[in-house]
């Protein structure tokens, strides 16, 4: 059996007994189970650790119970990478999602953080019930819309056997990421670009994405070509992108890539090659925005990076989501710098509200169709991220992005973008 991390938070348990004991002679809190399934492992490790904390920080905001004390509800953290390859496992993915369809007590499946596991769990649990699962994090739009370009023709209905709509996102979708992200360069003065991907289906497709967008905008591309994430070193890429543009450097390089596929390295060989990153420019998507890039390939190396991602920038949030900032900071002995801490928040908000709003039109919140069809039906939540709603499709309708440069050792915001 695949290794995998399951965090139970029992002292949500205890507290949800407690509190039960109070509800009334003869009464006993059923259980409902909430789970997320994210990279545990590996460098992205950094990122869900931030994206776990908030949702168990929002849960127990909520003292871990549900309407009005009848229902307990407990939170399981699952790891979907493996020690093996470090990073997210199609096998133990699968594994997951076969056991949260296979347990009737869990009513919400909180993840993936890497498209391509989406695309694997999202059949399975589409057909059990159907289980819903609110994703913190996917960004490639094929999972629940087509665009133009960069999705597959018999997406996204082929991830839904059942014909019901079961998946739901609280991240903005690449294809807005790629808009983003080629007005960013154009606002740097950046004539041309080199785009690299690591051939996997988030990476690959937010650089076709930029490309797309790039050209749109008057960027020339100059290629984009997918690289070996296993490769010890990058220095013959590096060097055969610093004659790409006439025999010299193009004035960028965008990687399309999560960052425990090697990014450190190409960025180490980057700067070996082509100097610093106001010289050629380094630009990534949101999988890239995360100290884990920094602590990979070093501060100096990472020195003037910039990356995207969904969201809006900390200093712009409304006072939900500064509120969240404080109490994150507060329960968790620090600030978090990692953007997608606020993704979490209302993916686990999302899911509690579906619960309640379940029980407030009298319904079960232990049948999975009944919450699967309160996630879909939120509309103007009040969330960290501000006022959003759900589509028909499952997309949130809150399109910002908050673009960061690496200065100092950090990732610093600029601000809040729309495409």
């Amino acid at each position: 059996m695949s290794k995998r991390l399951f965090v139970t938070f029992s002292v949500l348990v205890i507290a949800s007994m407690l509190l039960a004991a109070c509800g009334g002679a003869g009464t006993t809190a059923k259980t409902l189970k909430i789970v997320s399934s994210l990279p545990m492992t590996g460098a992205n490790l950094v990122i869900s650790q931030a994206i776990v904390n908030a949702e168990i920080l929002r849960l127990e905001q909520a003292g871990g119970k549900a309407c009005g004390g009848k229902y307990n509800v407990v939170y399981e953290a699952w790891d979907d990478a493996s020690a093996a390859l470090g990073k997210w496992d199609p096998a133990v993915e699968t594994e997951n999602a076969n056991k949260a369809a296979a347990d009737p007590t869990i009513i919400a499946y909180l993840g993936t953080y890497n498209s391509g596991a989406a695309k694997l769990s999202i059949p399975i649990l589409n057909q059990a019930g159907p289980l819903v699962m609110i994703s913190p994090a996917n960004t490639y739009p094929g999972l629940t819309h087509a665009a133009a370009g960069l999705t597959d023709p018999d997406e996204p209905d082929k991830y839904y056997p059942s014909g019901i709509r079961n998946y739901a996102r609280v991240a903005a979708t690449d294809d807005y990421q790629g808009s983003v992200d080629a007005n960013l360069m154009v606002s740097l003065g950046i004539k041309t670009v080199y785009i690299v991907d690591d051939n996997e289906l988030y990476g690959k497709g937010v650089a076709d994405s930029v490309h797309q967008n790039a050209t749109k905008v008057g960027i020339t591309v100059i290629a984009q070509e997918g690289y070996d994430t296993k490769a010890a070193d990058y220095k013959a890429l590096m060097t055969k992108i610093s004659t790409s543009n006439a025999g010299g450097p193009p004035d960028a390089i965008f990687i399309g890539a999560v960052v425990d596929n090697n990014v450190a390295q190409v960025l180490k060989d980057k700067v070996a090659i082509m100097g610093d990153n106001e010289t050629v420019k380094f630009i990534g998507p949101d999988a890239i925005y995360t100290g884990a890039l920094i602590e990979g390939a070093g501060a100096d190396v990472a020195e003037g990076v910039y990356a995207s991602a969904p969201g809006l920038a900390f200093k712009d949030l409304g006072e939900v989501g500064k509120k969240f900032l404080a109490d994150y900071t507060a329960r968790f002995g620090g600030a978090t710098k990692e953007p997608y801490a606020v993704l979490g928040f209302d993916t686990m908000g999302a899911a509690l509200k579906a619960i309640e709003d379940v029980c407030a039109a009298g319904g079960d919140p232990t049948n999975r169709q009944a919450v699967r069809d309160a996630v879909f039906a939120i509309k103007d939540y009040d969330g960290a991220l501000g006022k959003w709603s759900f589509d028909a499709n499952g997309d949130i309708t809150l399109l910002w992005y908050v673009v960061g440069k690496v200065t100092g050792g950090q990732f610093v915001e600029f601000g809040s973008f729309l495409p």
